[in-house]
């Protein structure tokens, strides 16, 4: 299968297919880490070959740009439309999420110390295993939000505020008001095997799995145990740096 471009050049769509397979596969992942448990990441890998797909056939030399920066953009718009389409809820992940950041936040203010999975699953009415298998299925918990800092809701997609980091930069701001302290003094209060797998996450950037051998644990309890540590970072800071959402 090939195509014929503006410029008279014939480019063989199967090649640029397999030349690119590990961008799409590259960018489904950075999505994936970013995203519960529940979605699949062949799901917005096939998103992302659709998106490829539109790339090739629209692509035109004459407009300056890059194949690479313009397939990038195209795959990221069809894994976008695929979440949306797919029904995501991110808000009900995020509602569940600050019920355990309120459990865990009252929870240390009367102890005095972190607490446990058993106190915080008791102070939510769950069982263990029930509260494990939330904070399984809300892996990609994220410790920062565009909406964290604005209290209006807008028409803007989620997803949309989520991917565009960069729009208002509010985390950028933050910097200048003493949270990267505030961030790292939170970091270093966590338990020990918190702290632990924060350190290998962000700082050495071992993926789950990896961290899970370090530590002899499983991938899916190290993305609980993941999970646990950002609600408690985000339940510390709270007071501090965003608006508390109705």
């Amino acid at each position: 299968m090939s195509m014929y471009n503006p410029s008279g050049r014939i480019c063989n769509t199967d090649n640029l297919l397999r030349e690119n397979s590990e961008l799409v596969k590259k960018i489904a992942y950075q999505f994936k880490s970013k995203l519960p448990a529940s979605v699949e990441v062949d799901d917005l890998i096939q998103a992302g070959m659709i998106g490829l797909l539109d790339a090739i056939g629209k692509f035109e030399t004459t407009h300056g740009a890059q194949f690479h920066t313009y397939a990038s953009q195209r795959i990221q718009g069809a894994i976008l439309d695929e979440l949306r389409n797919s029904d995501w809820l991110p808000r009900g992940m995020r509602k569940t999420m600050r019920d355990i950041e309120k459990a865990i936040q009252v929870l240390e203010q009367k102890l005095g110390y972190p607490p446990n999975e058993a106190a915080v699953a008791k102070k939510l009415n769950m069982s263990i295993a029930e509260y494990q298998k939330v904070l399984g299925d809300c892996s990609g918990h994220n410790l920062v939000y565009f909406e964290d800092f604005h209290a209006e809701e807008d028409s803007e997609h989620f997803l949309d505020r989520h991917v565009q980091s960069n729009k208002g930069d509010a985390l950028q701001a933050l910097l200048s008001k003493g949270f990267k302290k505030a961030l790292i003094d939170s970091i270093t209060a966590l338990p020990e095997r918190e702290m632990t797998l924060m350190g290998l996450y962000y700082e050495q950037n071992l993926n789950l799995k990896e961290i899970g051998l370090v530590m002899d644990l499983s991938e899916s309890r190290i993305s609980q145990i993941h999970t646990q540590a950002v609600a408690r970072l985000r339940a510390s800071l709270r007071n501090k740096f965003w608006t508390e959402p109705e």
